[in-house]
C-alpha cells in the first residue's frame, strides 16, 4: 500500500464577490387551447422598492446558548444594523448593506463576560426571493393587529362584526386568511375571505344537556362528545383541541406559575382577567400540544388545562349539519357570492392603504401593495362531446346532461333479473311506487328490469335487516342485489348493511332513505338516478368521453382517516382497465402513520396492471395518476420517495417500461378566480383555466374551475405535474384533466376533481367512515361504493 501523500498547505483563499442571487426562469407551463378570458383574482400585487435583502452569518466567541440573549446583544447593536432586522438567532436579514464582516462586542450580563460577535454577509438576495417571505409574512401580521384585527389560529377576524344567529345558539366571525407569496407572476399578498363558525355553549353547557340525558353513562358520553373537539377561550381568542377530561380535578385546584408560586384556577382568572368562575365543581379539559422545538433546540411537552365554563365550541354542529334549513341560513352568510368576497377583499385593501401606521410598517421593508385586485388573462377549454350507446351529444354552458341520460341508452346495461327489495311494513305503499316507477323509466335508458323479490320486514331493528338479507342471500345464490329502505339517520343501520353486503356476502347493494322516495313529484327523477346508480354498481357503463389517446390507464388515489382507529389511515386506489375508460378496478388498504402509503400504493397498481391484462390481452404504455390528498410540502417527498418507488413495481412485468404521468390534486386552496367584465367580478364559467401569474415556480401546475359554481365563489382545484415521462405538453394533460372530470357517473355533469379521484375518495370513505377493513376482492370490478 503506498504510503499517504504529503498534505500541500492551501493557499488563502481571496475574498469571494458577492452577487445578487439570480431568478430562476420560470417552466414553459401555458397552453394554448380553448377561448381566450379576462379573469381576476383574491391576489394582489406587491412591489418592492428596496433593491436587495442583504443576509448575515451571526456567530458569537464564546458561544452564548441562550437565544433570549443573542436577541438582547444583537439589539444592542441597532445604532449599526438600523432598526429593520430579522433575525432568528444566528442568521441576520437586513434591509441595508454593511461591510463585508463586521466585529462586534457585547458583555454577557450574566458573568460580565466580553463576547465578540462577528457578522458576515453570506447572501444578497433580490427582495422578493423565498427566503425573505417568513419576515414579511411577520410584518403583514403587525400590520392585521394595527387595523384592529384578532388572530385566532392562523387568521385574523373581525369579533366586532360578528353576525347573531339568535336561533341557531351561533355567532359567525368574519375575517382574512392572508399570506404573501411568490409566484411565477412575481409577489403577491394572497387574501381569502375565511369565517369562524362560534357556538354560543360553552363546554359546560353542553355537559348539562348530556347531564339531563343521560346521568348513568355521563363521563362516556361527555368523552364520545367532546374528545376531538376545537374550543376557543374568548378572553384570549385561542383555540385549543380537547384531548382528554380530567375528572378529578375542578377549578378549585392549584398549580404552579413561571415564577414557582402557586395560585388556583379561580383566582388565576380573577386576577389576569376580571373572570369569575361560577360553576366550582366541573371537571377541566385537557389540550397537549404537539411536541414542538423552539429555536435552540428546546422541546416543548406538556398539557394545557382549561374550564369548561370558559371555553366556547366551535364549528357547526353535528345535529346541525342533518339540518337542511338550519345550513341554509348559515351557509347564505358563509358562502359569500364573488362580488361580496371581492368588495371584502376591496375594503381590506382601502383599510391598508388608509392607515399610515400599516403603511410605515410595510415601508420599513419597502413593500408597497397595490389597491387592486390581480386581473390577467386565462382560457375556457372547449367543450367535450358525451357519448352513450348510440347518441353522442356536445355539453352546453351549464355542463349538464341529466335530461340526455334519462332519455338515451347507457353504453351498456347489466340485466336487473333477480333482486330483493327490503323494507318496514309502514313503507310498503312507497316501495309499491318505487317499483313501478322503476318498471316506467328503465326502458328509455336500456336497463332490462324483472319485479323484484319484496321482502316486508316485521319492524326496522338493525338485527331483523341483517337476519333477514342474509338469509335471502342463502337461499337464492344468484342474486345480483339488495335494495333497503331505510326510514329516518340510521347510521348504525346503514354500517351494518354494508358491512355484510361488502364484506361477509358480497353483493352490490343499494340504501335508499324512505324520505327520497316519498315526494311524488320527484319520483321520476329520482328512481332515475337510482337505476343509474345501481347500474354503475352491477358493472354497466354509463357515458364516456373521447381520450385520443391510446393504451392508457388513469389512476385516481386519495386518503380518508379512518374514524374507529384515529392513528389508521385508508387509501383509497382505483384505475380504469380499459380504453374507453368505463370499466374501474378499485383497491383499498389500512395504514398505520408509521407505515408509507407506498407500500400499499404498489400492490394496488400491481394488482390493477393485472387486471388491465385479464382485459386487454397487453398492458398499458401510458399510466397517469391523479394523486389527491398531498399538502404543497409534500411535494418534494412525493417526487423523491414516492414515484421511484412507485416505478419498481413494474419490474414483476418482464421487459415492461411504461411512460408514467404524476399529478398531485390540490383542492384545500386558497385561490380564487373570477370571471371579470366591466370591473365586475362574477363565477368563471366552467373549463376555466390559469397556467401562468399564479403558477409555482417550482413545478408544472395550472389550475381549473371544472364545475358550475352554484353558490359562492370559483374555487378551482390545482394540478401540479410531479412526473412525466410521457412527455405530454401543458395542453395535453389540461384537456385530459378536464376530460376525467365529466367522467364521474354519480353526476351527469362535470365535478371538482377527476373522476378517478371521486371514486377513490367514495371508496376510502366507505371503508373509513363504515366498513373500517377492507372489502371482499368480489366487488373490486365494481363501482359498489358509489
Amino acid at each position: 500500500m503506498p504510503p499517504p501523500l504529503p498534505e500541500v498547505p492551501s493557499a488563502p483563499s481571496a475574498p469571494v464577490k458577492l452577487t445578487m442571487e439570480a431568478a430562476r426562469e420560470p417552466f414553459h407551463k401555458a397552453g394554448t387551447k380553448g377561448t381566450p378570458v379576462t379573469v381576476g383574482s383574491n391576489h394582489i400585487p406587491i412591489c418592492c422598492k428596496n433593491e436587495a435583502v442583504y443576509q448575515y452569518h451571526v456567530t458569537f466567541s464564546p458561544n452564548v446558548e441562550s437565544m433570549a440573549m443573542r436577541f438582547g446583544m444583537m439589539k444592542d447593536h441597532r445604532s449599526t444594523t438600523g432598526e429593520v432586522v430579522a433575525f432568528d438567532g444566528s442568521i441576520l436579514y437586513l434591509p441595508v448593506k454593511l461591510k463585508d464582516v463586521v466585529s462586534l462586542k457585547s458583555v454577557r450580563r450574566t458573568d460580565n463576560q466580553e463576547v465578540e460577535i462577528t457578522v458576515q454577509m453570506t447572501k444578497i438576495l433580490p427582495p422578493s426571493s423565498d427566503l425573505c417571505l417568513p419576515f414579511y409574512n411577520v410584518v403583514l401580521r403587525r400590520v392585521m393587529k394595527i387595523l384592529g384585527l384578532k388572530l385566532v389560529g392562523r387568521n385574523h377576524y373581525d369579533p366586532d362584526s360578528a353576525i347573531i344567529l339568535g336561533k341557531h345558539r351561533l355567532q359567525v366571525w368574519p375575517g382574512y386568511a392572508t399570506c404573501i407569496k411568490r409566484t411565477d407572476g412575481g409577489l403577491y399578498l394572497s387574501v381569502d375571505v375565511t369565517h369562524k363558525v362560534l357556538r354560543n355553549d360553552s363546554v359546560l353547557d353542553v355537559m348539562k344537556v348530556l347531564h339531563e340525558q343521560s346521568k348513568v353513562s355521563f363521563q362516556d358520553e361527555c368523552t364520545k362528545e367532546l374528545i376531538g373537539s376545537i374550543v376557543i377561550t374568548r378572553y384570549n381568542n385561542r383555540t385549543y383541541r380537547i384531548d382528554d377530561i380530567e375528572w378529578s380535578k375542578s377549578p378549585k385546584d392549584t398549580f404552579t406559575m413561571f415564577d414557582g408560586s402557586e395560585t388556583s384556577f379561580v383566582d388565576y382568572y380573577s386576577k389576569n382577567y376580571g373572570i369569575e368562575i361560577k360553576e366550582l365543581d366541573q371537571p377541566l379539559l385537557i389540550h397537549r400540544p404537539k411536541e414542538r422545538s423552539k429555536p435552540g433546540g428546546k422541546i416543548i411537552t406538556g398539557q394545557v388545562l382549561l374550564v369548561p365554563e370558559l371555553s366556547f365550541m366551535t364549528g357547526i354542529p353535528e345535529k346541525m349539519r342533518k339540518d337542511f334549513r338550519a345550513m341554509k341560513d348559515l351557509t347564505m352568510h358563509i358562502n359569500v357570492s364573488a362580488e361580496q368576497h371581492t368588495h371584502s377583499i376591496k375594503q381590506l385593501l382601502k383599510n391598508i392603504a388608509g392607515n399610515a401606521e400599516t403603511l410605515t410598517e410595510l415601508n420599513r421593508w419597502g413593500l408597497e401593495i397595490s389597491t387592486d385586485l390581480l386581473v390577467t388573462h386565462g382560457r375556457i377549454l372547449p367543450q367535450e362531446t358525451i357519448c352513450l350507446q348510440s347518441s353522442s351529444y356536445v355539453t352546453t354552458s351549464d355542463v349538464s346532461w341529466s335530461r340526455e341520460v334519462g332519455r338515451d341508452a347507457c353504453i351498456s346495461c347489466i340485466p336487473m333479473n333477480i333482486w330483493a327489495v327490503f323494507y318496514p311494513r309502514r313503507c310498503a305503499d312507497q316501495v309499491e311506487e318505487l317499483v313501478s316507477t322503476f318498471l316506467k323509466v328503465a326502458g328509455p335508458m336500456g336497463l332490462r328490469l324483472e319485479r323484484p323479490n319484496r321482502v316486508e320486514l316485521r319492524d326496522d331493528r338493525t338485527e331483523t335487516y341483517v337476519k333477514t338479507i342474509h338469509s335471502q342471500l342463502s337461499r337464492e345464490p344468484k342474486m345480483q342485489l339488495v335494495v333497503c329502505i331505510m326510514t329516518g339517520n340510521r347510521d348504525d343501520l346503514y354500517t351494518a348493511i354494508k358491512k355484510l353486503c361488502c364484506i361477509k356476502s358480497p353483493i352490490p347493494s343499494q340504501a335508499i332513505n324512505v324520505r327520497t322516495i316519498s315526494q311524488p313529484q320527484k319520483l321520476r327523477s329520482v328512481a332515475q338516478k337510482i337505476l343509474l346508480q345501481i347500474n354503475s354498481k352491477l358493472g354497466g357503463e354509463l357515458w364516456t368521453v373521447n381520450v385520443p389517446l391510446k393504451h392508457l390507464m388513469v389512476v385516481g388515489v386519495d386518503v380518508h382517516h379512518d374514524t374507529s382507529k384515529k392513528s389508521r389511515s385508508v387509501m383509497g386506489f382505483v384505475a380504469s382497465v380499459n380504453s374507453s375508460l368505463t370499466r374501474w378496478y378499485s383497491r383499498v388498504t389500512f395504514q398505520t402513520p408509521n407505515e408509507e402509503i407506498i407500500s400499499g400504493f404498489k400492490l394496488c397498481l400491481s394488482a390493477a396492471l393485472q387486471k388491465y391484462y385479464e382485459v386487454n390481452h397487453n398492458l398499458p404504455e401510458k399510466i397517469v395518476v391523479y394523486r389527491d390528498g398531498v399538502s404543497d410540502g409534500q411535494l418534494k417527498m412525493v417526487e423523491l420517495y414516492e414515484i421511484p418507488q412507485l416505478l419498481t413495481c413494474f419490474q414483476a412485468f418482464p421487459s415492461y417500461e411504461p411512460k408514467l404521468v404524476f399529478i398531485v390534486v390540490q383542492k384545500r386552496i386558497s385561490t380564487t378566480l373570477y370571471s371579470c367584465s366591466a370591473d365586475r367580478f362574477g363565477t368563471p364559467p366552467p373549463g376555466t383555466i390559469l397556467d401562468h401569474s399564479l403558477t409555482h415556480s417550482d413545478w408544472m401546475d395550472f389550475y381549473l374551475m371544472a364545475h358550475q359554481i352554484r353558490q359562492g365563489c370559483g374555487l378551482p382545484t390545482h394540478y401540479v405535474c410531479v412526473y412525466n415521462t410521457a412527455n405530454l405538453s401543458p395542453d395535453h394533460l389540461q384537456r385530459l384533466t378536464y376530460k376525467m372530470c365529466h367522467l364521474y357517473w354519480n353526476w351527469p355533469g362535470t365535478i371538482r376533481v377527476p373522476a378517478p379521484c371521486k371514486y377513490a375518495h367514495k371508496v376510502a370513505y366507505l371503508c373509513g367512515q363504515y366498513l373500517h377493513a377492507e372489502p371482499a376482492i368480489q366487488l373490486s370490478d365494481k363501482l359498489y361504493f358509489l
